[in-house]
């Protein structure tokens, strides 16, 4: 690995043992009677929302619980993670940037030229220790349900990977009321319980199931005197949109205003509450059709989408509520540190918009009417309109390296530390990986140093975020430090408040940008032309990341969307129409010739 990119910590191991252990002691609450007991760490994952989705965030969404948390603790408005999920989730499970976890691309988006190619697992790979591994060998129980995302092998699945318990769901989502897959994209789901397939109650909502199990985990190991880390992985608020009818209900009408007024009421909103800056710029999205040139019946179907969407999101705040209340009838509350975060922004891609087939199989498979959205049965996406409104102010979406992708709303809250001043905003630059170590030091357990069990593995890059926490100083992140990212193209050099940024087709024009990300987090002033001095630097910055980390170029034609179709189509869709033999098979050639159309009409 290039020195420039080398892990921060093997610079001094003892004194970075020494940091943590007078962290833990600086922050732990006082006590006279003996040490202070190590805290518990509830990670709190959402799936898919969008930077000002959360109440705290500037949005109008019901989501109380989340917000009494903020008002508890610490709000991060410039935390950054990944365009999807599994690569975030692998950064936020070990501190290694995302290529050198394998997950440089994950199953659905990679490309079968990328498959297997260092770095390119797609799946989190045996070269990396999770947070869980390094929390259990320090005295911690470990738990985990829903979403993991990481692998779906026995030797992938979580309780291979440092969990003593976990109900896991190995894929990026699935039906919210039933044992059912994403029909779209897999033939059957992949929940697992301790390693072995998992038998779902006949009916459930995912929110309650997924804290249900914790709850239950939890218990059970509490005789044992021990700490616990529990992460909490929902699938809310992942295509499929789905939520109780009560909660729908309760947003009916309220966002028949369209997109464009919502982007602008949460940009005010995100501005009275602090995290950002006032007068913040902010972008039109190309991708956002003019609200009032769509039919009546297009507008009825586009906010009944977002009612769904909102649902969803205070259906999974109300389990959050839950949890909450348990800990604090079990006396676990005030020593337990939540960290909120979403694993990346809101979803653009709808099934209805992907073209003949998405849409005709989609209606094929499930009830897609205006009156069912977000019902069990139904198919119900957020789509680029209101997505632009939930990242708001910032510009782009899941998958892209812009902001609107990549930074989320981070909330870390340890309600019986006095050393933590509740409801304020840490404005600095942070990054998913900085997750391990910080959470690792507050717990008071030395970090892995590069060998385990007498084989080498990946160091963490992150730092420790506790000054941060304290409000001690605005950034850990020195402002001369290079950190890269990229995937499906999509690259990021971050630096200082600095960002220099290229996003392919469909959501950009492949070319280079800088931005200012602390003046100007919406993006709208491209500082390539005024500074081309540190324009060219973090350009060969990057270059040297992308060689340090194996990152592969992407096939002429490539976007993620189209190959989230490409590899359902090869997985799926090809085994079932050649059942159908000969017309089946003319069909999957039609439909490979459609695919490869247009990818070449994509680089023209």
């Amino acid at each position: 690995m290039s020195r420039r990119f080398a892990d921060p910590m093997r610079r001094n191991r003892p004194a970075t043992v020494l940091a943590a252990l007078t962290l833990l002691h600086l922050l732990a609450p006082a006590t006279h009677a003996a040490p202070a007991k190590r805290p518990n760490i509830v990670i709190l994952l959402a799936d898919d929302w969008g930077f000002s989705d959360v109440g705290a965030f500037g949005g109008e969404i019901a989501t109380p619980n989340i917000d009494a948390l903020a008002a508890k603790g610490v709000r991060f408005s410039n935390f950054h993670v990944a365009g999807s999920c599994s690569p975030t989730r692998a950064m936020l499970q070990t501190g290694v940037i995302n290529h050198r976890a394998g997950l440089g691309n994950m199953p659905e988006t990679i490309p079968p030229e990328h498959q297997g190619k260092p770095g390119y697992d797609a799946h989190l790979n045996n070269r990396v220790v999770t947070i869980a591994d390094q929390l259990r060998a320090g005295g911690y129980r470990t738990y985990l349900t829903g979403k993991w995302h990481l692998g779906h092998t026995p030797d992938s699945l979580p309780t291979a990977r440092g969990y003593d318990h976990a109900l896991a769901l190995a894929q990026s989502g699935a039906d919210n009321f039933e044992d059912k897959p994403n029909l779209l994209i897999y033939d059957q789901t992949e929940w697992s319980e301790d390693g072995k397939p998992a038998k779902l109650p006949a009916r459930f909502y995912s929110s309650t199931l997924i804290v249900d199990r914790m709850i239950r985990y939890i218990d059970s190991g509490k005789a044992s005197g021990k700490p616990f880390l529990a992460s909490v992985n929902f699938i809310a608020n992942h295509t499929p949109l789905q939520a109780p009818d009560a909660d729908i209900a309760a947003y009916a009408g309220r966002y028949t205003a369209g997109w464009t007024a919502l982007r602008s009421q949460r940009r005010a909103g995100a501005i009275t509450q602090g995290v950002m800056p006032a007068g913040v710029a902010m972008v039109t999205m190309n991708t956002s059709a003019d609200w009032s040139k769509l039919s009546p019946k297009e507008r009825q179907q586009r906010a009944g989408a977002m009612a769904a969407y909102a649902g969803m999101a205070t259906a999974m705040d109300r389990e959050i509520g839950r949890l909450v209340a348990h800990l604090k009838a079990i006396g676990e509350y005030e020593n337990s540190i939540f960290v909120f975060l979403s694993d990346n922004g809101a979803e653009a891609t709808d099934p209805m918009a992907m073209g003949a087939f998405a849409r005709w199989n989609a209606n094929h498979l499930y009830d897609q009417s205006i009156a069912r959205q977000g019902r069990p049965g139904s198919l119900t996406a957020q789509g680029a309109g209101f997505a632009s409104a939930s990242v708001s102010p910032l510009r782009g979406y899941k998958f892209t390296a812009s902001e609107g992708g990549l930074r989320v709303p981070m909330i870390m809250a340890w309600p019986g530390n006095p050393a933590i001043r509740g409801g304020r905003v840490a404005t600095g630059f942070a990054h998913v990986t900085d997750m391990p170590p910080t959470l690792l030091a507050l717990a008071g357990v030395a970090p892995q140093q590069g060998v385990l069990a007498g084989r080498r593995v990946e160091p963490m890059i992150g730092l420790n975020l506790s000054p941060m926490l304290t409000g001690s100083t605005p950034s850990v992140h020195p402002a001369d430090k290079p950190l890269g990212y990229e995937l499906s193209g999509n690259a990021v050099l971050f630096k200082g408040d600095y960002k220099l940024v290229k996003n392919l087709p469909p959501y950009g024009d492949a070319r280079w940008r800088l931005y200012n990300i602390s003046a100007d987090p919406g993006e709208t002033d491209d500082l390539s032309r005024a500074d081309p001095e540190r324009f060219a630097v973090m350009q060969s910055d990057y270059v040297a990341f992308a060689r340090a980390n194996q990152v592969l170029p992407m096939p002429e034609g490539y976007t993620a969307p189209d190959q989230i179709f490409a590899n359902a189509l090869r997985t799926l869709l090809i085994p079932r129409l050649l059942e159908l033999w000969p017309a089946g098979a003319i069909l999957v050639i039609a439909l490979a010739t459609l695919i490869r159309w247009r990818r070449r009409r994509a680089t023209r």
